[in-house]
């Protein structure tokens, strides 16, 4: 258990760093190449993502698993041969979308009404995929091999690299060219990183592996990977075309240039989706624990820990981001300074839907930790069609506002559908007067940010005096719990200096709790 909650720990320290280099990259890119530059550029990574999720055809988490038993059962044989069906797999796939992507981009960039610069960035785009399949494929083996560091690393190479290499391109006169080639040189990095890994560290385990009295059926191993990978890659692409549903719909009504505004407005509004990853990486390693020692009611109190936390911490970064968002915009995308007056309120709508889209991902991560994973992939590919649907529809109508209408109606509705079968599935009933008034404190402390001036320094103080007045509002509603006060202990025990002042605050707070009687 322990190894599992120290794994979930580094991978979520790289998911972080992967995001926070996710925000840089857009920051500097929309910095450099203008809003339509930046939007152009948008577009092109929209189909970047899809075309890799393809070639990588969901197997990492398929590889993770396999290489994670045959290692259990100390059967090397079967690890190696894992690895190299799989990567017969990824490197044919990787072919057939790399030639069939480059073929489709002139009929892509007519479609999009671009001229030949678009044609060729997604022709360069097509050159990213068999670098992603070789990062796909390792860190797959690295999870296996529950080397979670090694993952981190390539993480970082890869990031370091696009970045870097694309604020280089960019400068010296390739304008949104050098952002995707900034990105095709930072898989290239990273995908060597990995193999030189596995070549040091892994591979003098596996290359003498002793052949198997009975020979292994490849067909019927290669039929096992795409079974258990089948789900994952329909959900990806679910997910994927739910986010950028509106980068496909856009720029066919309204251009690149709002497109780009669309797209300051939706990483701003993805804030939450960070903290619904975090709860939901603690989550799945201690609720499947918990489940296959038939603890019922140790998964009822996981399900319902997960729910309250995410809400705590949710709701008042959705009341910061949705009242103080102009400060945001601002801070983050200076060069844009009417990104706020084209695209603030289709903000505030994708925060309401990237809230929705967090309670989904802690529902669904549930149900994948009791065994029922098909439900929520259902839901979301419903969810997906939906909001394709309602985009096409409501951008004509409202604009920008449209598209973030119909990803807040989309995610409502798979929210809604998820979360009703994981409490059906495992009979678990939520503490609704509790979340009530976690909901109370949370609108109290938005009205009290209303009253914050709307600049970066009215951000500032409101992010220092945030989470004090916070607790205070949920002491206050006696939303408070003992073991809540525990948790903040312990995090304060970590900083330092602070230490003695959170043991302060939290004895303070402590007049709040409710004795149980």
């Amino acid at each position: 258990m322990q190894k599992l909650l120290k794994g979930s720990f580094i991978i979520l320290i790289g998911t972080i760093i992967f995001r926070i280099g996710g925000y840089l990259y857009m920051v500097l890119t929309q910095s450099l190449l203008g809003i339509s530059g930046y939007g152009m550029l948008s577009l092109v990574m929209s189909f970047q993502w899809i075309l890799i999720l393809i070639a990588i055809a969901g197997l990492p988490p398929a590889i993770a698993k396999y290489v994670s038993e045959y290692l259990a059962k100390d059967d090397t044989y079967m690890v190696k041969q894992i690895i190299k069906s799989s990567f017969k797999i990824m490197v044919s796939m990787s072919i057939i979308f790399t030639v069939v992507f480059f073929l489709l981009a002139q009929p892509l960039a007519n479609y999009f009404h671009g001229g030949p610069e678009l044609v060729i960035l997604f022709q360069a785009v097509s050159f990213i995929a068999p670098f992603s399949v070789i990062l796909g494929l390792f860190r797959g083996v690295f999870q296996g091999y529950q080397r979670m560091t090694d993952i981190m690393i390539t993480r970082i190479f890869e990031q370091v690299f696009m970045i870097g290499m694309a604020v280089v391109f960019i400068k010296i006169g390739f304008y949104v060219l050098g952002a995707v080639l900034g990105t095709l040189v930072g898989f290239a990095i990273a995908s060597a990183s990995a193999l030189l890994i596995f070549k040091f560290y892994l591979w003098d385990g596996l290359k003498d592996a002793k052949l198997p009295e009975i020979p292994v059926n490849e067909s019927k191993l290669i039929k096992k990977l795409l079974i258990f990978s089948s789900p994952i890659i329909v959900t990806g692409l679910a997910e994927l075309t739910l986010f950028q549903a509106g980068n496909f719909v856009i720029p066919l009504h309204l251009g690149f240039s709002q497109l780009g505004y669309y797209n300051i407005a939706s990483p701003i509004a993805r804030l939450p989706l960070v903290i619904s990853t975090s709860v939901a990486m603690a989550l799945l390693p201690a609720a499947s624990e918990a489940l296959a020692l038939n603890g019922n009611n140790l998964v009822k109190k996981y399900v319902i820990y997960a729910y309250r936390y995410l809400l705590i911490v949710l709701l008042p970064i959705c009341a910061l981001v949705i009242i103080l968002g102009k400060p945001i915009m601002l801070l983050l995308f200076s060069r844009a300074p009417l990104a706020y007056s084209f695209s603030g309120t289709a903000m505030s709508i994708l925060v309401i839907g990237m809230a929705f889209f967090s309670i989904y991902g802690i529902s669904a991560s549930v149900l994948q930790a009791a065994g029922k994973p098909y439900p929520a992939m259902y839901f979301l590919a419903i969810g997906t069609v939906t909001n394709l649907a309602l985009t096409i529809l409501l951008v004509p109508i409202y604009g920008l506002n449209g598209a973030a209408i119909a990803t807040m109606i989309a995610s409502f509705m798979v929210m809604v559908l998820t979360t009703v079968t994981t409490m059906r599935v495992t009979k678990t009933k939520l503490p609704y007067f509790n979340l009530f008034k976690v909901t109370v404190a949370s609108f109290i402390l938005g009205l009290g940010l209303l009253l914050m001036p709307k600049t970066i320094l009215g951000l500032i103080i409101s992010l220092i005096i945030l989470p004090f007045a916070y607790l205070i509002l949920l002491g206050l509603t006696k939303a408070l719990e003992r073991r809540d006060l525990i948790i903040i202990n312990q995090i304060g025990h970590r900083l330092g200096p602070l230490s003695n002042f959170i043991k302060m605050f939290t004895g303070f707070l402590e007049r709040f709790i409710v004795k149980e009687t």
